[in-house]
């Protein structure tokens, strides 16, 4: 299964898809903003300052779900000897780590007129800023490692250790009294949001992943042209 991932065997298919997946995001986001911006009702007790969820919510969804994809293929790459799934884990990480800012300040800005703060060091906050050092580690380690095999083997103990921390972000408003509110959308339970918000969020959800797919290709592409380059068609 894993030769059809092979560089020369999807390369024709990666290089192809960034125009159709910019044209997709586009229209994407631009109806998740009417939606988000113009359609979706202001909340009554937080008013109009309760749009910024939609940025914020769906930036946390994504950068946890990516530091999880990268765990994965990290670890199944250091098993089977996956080299490609390491690039695809390096391709990832920055767009990973750009939605975990991203949900930080706008959690920020969303606090100063929910809670009277910018900051607090509250057990949801504070787990997703130590999220974002470890991505920060993670880039830093594709940087400072030239030696592949060293690279492969930090990086992947790096992701492995920051996957402890995603589980204590998703439960931390369960576990410990925080100013946080609980989740209000759940996969396994009844949905709290009211569906005048839910369809915005998950619009701007479905957009924000395909701005990260796009990044992904890009970077990605760039990699498997070094390597083709190199004269390298096998990873």
């Amino acid at each position: 299964m894993f030769k059809y991932l092979e560089p020369n065997k999807i390369f024709p298919l990666t290089s192809k898809a960034p125009k159709y997946v910019l044209l997709l995001f586009i229209v994407v986001l631009t109806i998740g903003l009417v939606e988000a911006l113009i359609l979706s009702p202001e909340d009554y007790k937080q008013s109009h300052s309760v749009r910024i969820m939609y940025v914020h919510v769906p930036s946390a969804w994504i950068s946890l779900g990516i530091f999880s994809v990268i765990t994965l293929l990290s670890l199944v790459g250091y098993i089977f000897k996956i080299q490609n799934f390491f690039i695809i884990s390096k391709c990832l990480a920055p767009s990973g780590f750009t939605f975990n800012i991203i949900a930080i300040v706008t959690g920020s800005i969303w606090g100063k007129p929910t809670w009277g703060t910018w900051w607090v060091w509250d057990a949801r906050i504070t787990s997703m800023l130590i999220l974002a050092m470890f991505y920060a580690l993670y880039l830093i380690a594709w940087r400072i490692y030239g030696d592949k095999d060293k690279a492969y083997k930090v990086t992947s103990v790096i992701s492995i250790l920051g996957i402890i921390n995603v589980p204590i972000i998703k439960y931390s408003v369960d576990w410990w009294n925080t100013l946080h509110q609980p989740a209000s959308v759940n996969l396994l339970s009844e949905t709290s949001i009211h569906v005048s918000m839910l369809i915005p969020l998950l619009i701007m959800t479905a957009a924000f992943a395909l701005f990260s797919l796009l990044i992904f290709l890009m970077k990605y592409n760039t990699e498997l042209i070094k390597i083709k380059n190199k004269g390298l068609d096998r990873l």
